[in-house]
Order: structure tokens, then C-alpha cells, then sequence
């Protein structure tokens, strides 16, 4: 192994040396190009920001020079090798990865970059600048580097800003949006902030109706006349050239709503119905959408100025329906020769809905990292549109079989789930108060009411089944925060059967029998989102996620019975308990197209009342593909409890194992930090680094989880693992393999727990990033 070792370090030595020798491909009337320096001299000690000025000046060099590598140049030498006459197909494939075109001092334009880069100064206010520029030669290793030198005057500052109005009516619309303007006294001049407000100026006059206003018509002019010191008197104007119908406001004077918008429907009876001021032309037989339903979405008014503020806004609320595959907000303008200061627009409102209903069917192969595997098959029917009210109908049906992988006393173990779920959503609020439809400025909120069934068999030991249904509102209140309130969340769950075996285990586990019998909750659940992710632009993104979930208060209320006994409702102990959890997620871009994802969960649940254990599915739990990837799902924790340390697990219980990790190991505190720098290999594959802290804890002690209990010392009792991993990502949807193994692990005595594991890797397979 060795010796293969030192063989590759020799031959990587090799190829860095050659692609270090370059200069024999250069030819022979052409130097390197070696990129260029910039020295800025100001020429008083009172300029500021002569730093930033220069790296503004900077971004102006072109072009740029070859990458060069620890003194190699290895994408310039694959190139070359590429364009030999048999290159191979190592050197072809190398110069398609990293490969680049030579970059010669006859394709660097020195005058042209001086006019650049006095050009740039005077656009920034420095005014009458100067710039030398300087080419030096190596002739030996056949390159060449140019220098600029540039001279730094006083720049120019604002003195005033002034709008040069006259009798038009346009100019009494730009005077009041002045008064917002960034433009202060002793601004420096720079082109960009004229640019800018420009562009601020033509959106706010938009918003008055001039509908075919355009920024270009803007006239900016700066006076240095009148100062002795350089300052300047900035003035706005409206150029002379701009046609007469760009300096006056329209008005809607027609909306026409198509709520199905189709091409192969052109031959369709259609008829026009008359609703809130709007036509809506439609197939009537059956109607498609109500006038009355659809009305809401709509902000475009007859009678109301053009505003692309509320264009937008329409689109948004029609295309949140959920019924449309297209929206197309499309304006006529209407001969309005009767009045010269005064435009009209007829609003056509096309709607292309999607199919009334869709089928979707996924087979999966799932192998999980608790050595359970086996198939799962889900089935998803969504009906769209009902009632013609744009009400939505998602029915899934999921049917999973799992195995135990494992050799020995696990093998065999198995896993039946039937789950059957629906979904009805309806696109608007159904409560009480009837909010007018400009209250929601974004997005209207949506209804949603739940209710699923599921069942749940595992071999030998218990058979579980759980009903459960919720109504609650969605509401998107802007482009990042999203609410999510159910004021009615109710659950319940019946350990139908149970064999012996599981009986004695629950009997050995105080905690985990606990955690089974109280599991009929009704409750509220208040999630709050801050999705900054959207903006994949963005070189920094932030995440938030924070959910409230609280039961029993309403129901301790009515239930009747005396604090001292179980209460209950229907003959059914109900569960109390209150669970917040907050996440957040931290992302930074690199240049590189390198990527840093950080995220911290923090959670906590408190049972009260009638609880003194949140019930098992409230529970957290750690490790799996999405958690503490270094250790396998469910297995970590809590605190530094390790069942094989526990004397009262020894004892066998038929041909169960006690110490098994088939049984999921939980608790009412759970904290977790996570990073992971990922990484760009090929076209469609990612790797990735990372590393992975975390446990669950519980907030009392347990003496079936001895070592449970949280306390001062959870950062020493913190389970942390690293590893690698590959993603596979087509257009967003992303394969992930991680391969991770522990540093720390708090099921260890206190001084072996420091041990970085490589000999027992756990793999991860999952769908998605975890962060």
C-alpha cells in the first residue's frame, strides 16, 4: 500500500512539474499575459477611501490572467495538450474539467483599460483623473506583466438636488416621490446612485398609472458653475424626445377574467357573466369557477389607476390557488382620444388551469441505518378545483414492509405500515369575521383539514394503530415568513395488541411504558418560518423555523375530575404537556461555488398535569441521515445512558433482546449543531465534509434510563461524528450518501468516550439535504 502510495505522489509530482513548463507551447511572437497591478495616488491626504477605490478600479482590469497554481499552470498545459494531434483521452477529459484558453499580452488593449478606468472615476465624481499605464517583459520565461498608475483628484460633492419642473402634470406626480430620495448634501457624484433612482422614480410613477413610463425618459444634469470648491447642483428633468402618452396616467376602464383559459376550449360555448364590476367568460356547462370564489384573488379595480404593485400581487394570489399552471395578466390600451391627460386600459385576466385530477406513484427500496430494510409503496390522488371553488382533495395511501438485516437475535424482525391520509385544503379563510379581500396584502390564507389513519405491526411484539385530524390556516404573509396555526390538532393512539414479549420489555422500561399510556391528545400547534433560502442569489442565506405545540388545556378545563386522579374525556386519559423547538439554518457561498451549511435545533418539551411524560410520538429522538449521521437513527441517547451498563437489562427475557436498538431510545430534550461545507465534483455530483453534535435528554430522572437526565455537564454528554458524502442533484432533486463515524460517544465511560471510530462507519441514505 505503501508503495502504490509513493508511486502516485511521484507521478502527481511529475504532472505538477510539466504543468509548471508551459513555456514551450507559448508561440513564438506572443508573451504570457501575467495580469496587472494598480497604484492609486490621491493627490490630497484628505481623499477617503482610497481603498475602496482602488478595488472598484480593480474589477475594471481585463482580461483576466491564467490561473496559476503552486507555480504550475495546469489548466493552460491541458489546453495545450489538448490540441495536439492525438491528445488522448485523459488530456481531452482533463481539458473539458479544467482546461483553459491562453490569455497573450496582444489580447490585452492598454489604451482601451486606461479609458476604462478614468471612465470608472468619473462616473464615481473624480473628475479630470489621470492614468499611466506600463508593460514589463520576461523574455525568459516568456511573459508579460502590465501597471497602471492613477492619479487621484478631490472629488466632486452634491450641493443641492432639484427637480426642473414646468406645466406638465407628470412633474406635480415626481415632486412628492423626491422627498424619499437618497441623495443628501455632500453625496459624492456617482453614475450608479443616478441610475437607481431612476429606476425608483419610473416604479413609483407606475404606481401613480403612467403605464408606458420608462426610466431612459429621465434627465439627470449636474452644474459646477456656480462653486469655486468642487460641488455641483444635481437637476432632474423629463427629456424633450418622451412621447406624449408616456406623461400621463391611465386608468382601468374594463376588467375581463378567463378563468379557464384554454387553447383547445376556443371552440366552447362561452358565456360572459357580469360579478363585481368584472366580466368573467367561461364555460358554463359545468361553470368552471365562480365569479364570486375567484373575485377575492383579484386586486385590479375598474376605475383604479395601472399599478404593477397590484398586477403582481393578483398574479401571486391566482397562481396560490393551486387550480392554475399559468397566469397571464395581459393590458390594452383603449383610444382615449377624447382626453388628452387621461389614458385608458382594458385588463385581461387569462387563466390556464391545471388537470382536474393527477395520480402520483413512488416505489421506494429503503434501507435504513437500523439495519431495517424493504419496499414502500405510496400513492398520492390530488382532485383540484372542487365545488369550482379552487378547493384541492390530496389522498395518500402509503403501505411499507420492513426487515431486519442483522445477523443473529435481530434477524427476522419485521415491519408492516398501512397509512391512509387526506387532505382538503380550501384556498381562502373559513372562520367567522370575513376579512375585506385588500386586508392580506401577499397572500390569502388557506384552510386545511386533515385527517389520517394509520396502522402499524412489528413482529412478535405489538400491533399500533392512530387516528389522527387537525383544521388549522396557512398563510404566506410574505415572500419569506409563512404562519402555520391549527387551533384543533387532535391524536389518538391504541396499542391494539401486544405479545408478552413487549409486555415484559415495557415492564423492564418504566419510561418507555410511560410514554404509551397516555395517548389520546388534542391540542394547538403555531409553527412560524423565515425562509431566506429563496434568494439563492444571495451569498449569505438564514433560515428560522420555530413550532409551538401545547395539549390538554381546553379539555382540563371541562374534564370535571378532581386534580388528584387522571383525568379524562370520553373514558380517555388525555395528555398535557407544552413543546417549543426552534431551527436554524446558516448558509455562505463561496467564489468557488463552494457551499457552508450550519444549522442549531434546540428543543423542549415540559409534560404537566396529567402528564408527567410527553407521550412517545412527541418525543425527540437523535441520530439518523438527518441528525448525528455518525450514529445509526434513533440510537443516541439519552444523555449517557447505555443499555449493556445497565444491570437491570441483563436479565433475558425469553429470546428478546433487551439491549436492542429496535427500540427507539427518546426523551423531551433535544439540542444539535450541524455543519457541512459542500463542494462541486462533476456536472450533476456534489461531495461534501461535515460534522455532526448532538443528544436528547430527560428532564427527570429515570431509573430505567439511568444517565438520562439533563444537567450542567450535556456539552460533555454530546454524541459528535464526521464524515463524508456524495449528492446526487438533477435539477433539485438530490440522492445523498454519507459515510460517518464517531468522535465522541457519550454511551462510552467518561474517559474513553474521545475516539475517532473509523473501523464502524454508518451509512446514510436519504432523499435531500439535511440542512
Amino acid at each position: 500500500m505503501k508503495h502504490n502510495k509513493g508511486h502516485l505522489y511521484i507521478i502527481g509530482i511529475i504532472v505538477l512539474l510539466q504543468a509548471c513548463n508551459v513555456k514551450k507551447f507559448i508561440p513564438k511572437n506572443e508573451l504570457l499575459y501575467r495580469g496587472a497591478e494598480i497604484e492609486v495616488i490621491p493627490d490630497t491626504s484628505s481623499i477617503k477611501n482610497v481603498d475602496a477605490t482602488q478595488q472598484n478600479l480593480e474589477n475594471v482590469l481585463v482580461p483576466k490572467p491564467n490561473t496559476k497554481f503552486l507555480g504550475s499552470y495546469p489548466g493552460l498545459y491541458f489546453y495545450y495538450k489538448a490540441q495536439r494531434e492525438k491528445p488522448g483521452i485523459i488530456n481531452k477529459f482533463l481539458n473539458k474539467k479544467i482546461g483553459e484558453e491562453p490569455v497573450y499580452l496582444s489580447d490585452v488593449n492598454i489604451s482601451k483599460t486606461q479609458d476604462l478606468l478614468i471612465n470608472r472615476l468619473e462616473n464615481d465624481g473624480y473628475f479630470y483623473s489621470r492614468a499611466n499605464a506600463d508593460v514589463s517583459f520576461d523574455t525568459v520565461s516568456k511573459t508579460a506583466k502590465a501597471s497602471y498608475t492613477v492619479s487621484l483628484p478631490q472629488p466632486y460633492k452634491m450641493k443641492t438636488y432639484q427637480l426642473v419642473s414646468d406645466s406638465l402634470p407628470v412633474y406635480r406626480s415626481i415632486k412628492p416621490i423626491l422627498k424619499d430620495a437618497k441623495f443628501k448634501e455632500d453625496m459624492l457624484f456617482n453614475l450608479s446612485d443616478m441610475k437607481s433612482e431612476r429606476e425608483r422614480l419610473d416604479l413609483a410613477l407606475k404606481e401613480k398609472g403612467y403605464y408606458n413610463f420608462n426610466p431612459t425618459f429621465l434627465l439627470f444634469q449636474a452644474d459646477t458653475n456656480r462653486y469655486d470648491k468642487k460641488q455641483f447642483d444635481l437637476f432632474l428633468k423629463i427629456k424633450k424626445s418622451v412621447p406624449e402618452k408616456a406623461i400621463i396616467p391611465y386608468k382601468i376602464s374594463e376588467v375581463s377574467v378567463y378563468p379557464n383559459n384554454n387553447i383547445n376550449n376556443d371552440s366552447v360555448s362561452k358565456d360572459t357573466v357580469q360579478f363585481a364590476n368584472k366580466k368573467y367568460i367561461q364555460t358554463t356547462d359545468p361553470l368552471f369557477f365562480k365569479p364570486e370564489r375567484l373575485d377575492p384573488f383579484i386586486l385590479i379595480e375598474e376605475g383604479d389607476y395601472y399599478s404593477p404593485k397590484k398586477s403582481r400581487a393578483t398574479s401571486r394570489r391566482l397562481g396560490n390557488i393551486g387550480a392554475y399552471k399559468f397566469v397571464n395578466i395581459d393590458y390594452e390600451e383603449v383610444d382615449s382620444s377624447a382626453t388628452d391627460s387621461l389614458g385608458l386600459l382594458r385588463a385581461n385576466i387569462y387563466l390556464s388551469p391545471l388537470t382536474k385530477k393527477s395520480i402520483r406513484a413512488e416505489l421506494q427500496a429503503v434501507s435504513k441505518s437500523n439495519n431495517f430494510a424493504g419496499p414502500s409503496l405510496a400513492l398520492a390522488l390530488n382532485q383540484r378545483n372542487l365545488f369550482s371553488a379552487g378547493v384541492s382533495l390530496k389522498t395518500s395511501l402509503k403501505l411499507g414492509y420492513e426487515f431486519q438485516a442483522a445477523s443473529g437475535d435481530q434477524s427476522g424482525l419485521n415491519s408492516i405500515q398501512i397509512g391512509l391520509g387526506n387532505d382538503l385544503v380550501f384556498p381562502r379563510l373559513l372562520f367567522p369575521w370575513k376579512p375585506n379581500k385588500n386586508y392580506f396584502k401577499y397572500d390569502i390564507p388557506k384552510t386545511k383539514i386533515s385527517m389520517n389513519i394509520d396502522y402499524l405491526k412489528r413482529s412478535d411484539l405489538f400491533e399500533l394503530a392512530s387516528l389522527s385530524s387537525s383544521f388549522g390556516y396557512i398563510w404566506n404573509a410574505n415572500r419569506y415568513i409563512t404562519y402555520t396555526y391549527d387551533p384543533v390538532a387532535l391524536n389518538y393512539v391504541d396499542l391494539i395488541k401486544k405479545t408478552d414479549k413487549f409486555q415484559k420489555i415495557l415492564d423492564k422500561n418504566d419510561y418507555l411504558k410511560s410514554s404509551f399510556e397516555q395517548q389520546f391528545i388534542a391540542g394547538s400547534l403555531f409553527s412560524f418560518t423565515y425562509n431566506g433560502m429563496v434568494d439563492t442569489e444571495k451569498k449569505q442565506n438564514f433560515y428560522l423555523n420555530t413550532n409551538l405545540d401545547f395539549a390538554g388545556n381546553l379539555l382540563s378545563l371541562i374534564s370535571g375530575h378532581s386534580k388528584e386522579d387522571p383525568q379524562t374525556v370520553f373514558n380517555l386519559e388525555y395528555a398535557q404537556y407544552a413543546k417549543l423547538d426552534v431551527d436554524i439554518r446558516y448558509h455562505y457561498k463561496f467564489k468557488q461555488s463552494g457551499l457552508l451549511a450550519a444549522r442549531l435545533f434546540g428543543g423542549y418539551g415540559m409534560p404537566y398535569g396529567n402528564s408527567d411524560i410527553i407521550p412517545f410520538t412527541k418525543q425527540y429522538f437523535s441520530g439518523g441521515p438527518y441528525s448525528v449521521r455518525a450514529f445509526k437513527i434513533r440510537s443516541l441517547g439519552p444523555g449517557t445512558y447505555n443499555p449493556d451498563n445497565d444491570p437491570d437489562k441483563q436479565e433475558p427475557t425469553e429470546d428478546v433482546n433487551i439491549n436492542s436498538d429496535y427500540f427507539d431510545r427518546a426523551g423531551n430534550v433535544r439540542l444539535e449543531a450541524n455543519i457541512e461545507y459542500r463542494f462541486p465534483l462533476f456536472s450533476y455530483l456534489n461531495g461534501a465534509v461535515f460534522a455532526d453534535a448532538g443528544n436528547v435528554w430527560t428532564t427527570n430522572s429515570e431509573s430505567s434510563l439511568k444517565g438520562g437526565e439533563f444537567s450542567s455537564n450535556f456539552i460533555n454528554e454530546l454524541g459528535i461524528g464526521s464524515g463524508i458524502g456524495l449528492r446526487v442533484d438533477i435539477q433539485g432533486f438530490v440522492l445523498r450518501f454519507d459515510l460517518a463515524a464517531p468522535i465522541h460517544d457519550p454511551q462510552k465511560p467518561s474517559g474513553g468516550r474521545w475516539k475517532f471510530d473509523v473501523s464502524k462507519p454508518v451509512f446514510n441514505f436519504a432523499i435531500g439535504y439535511p440542512f
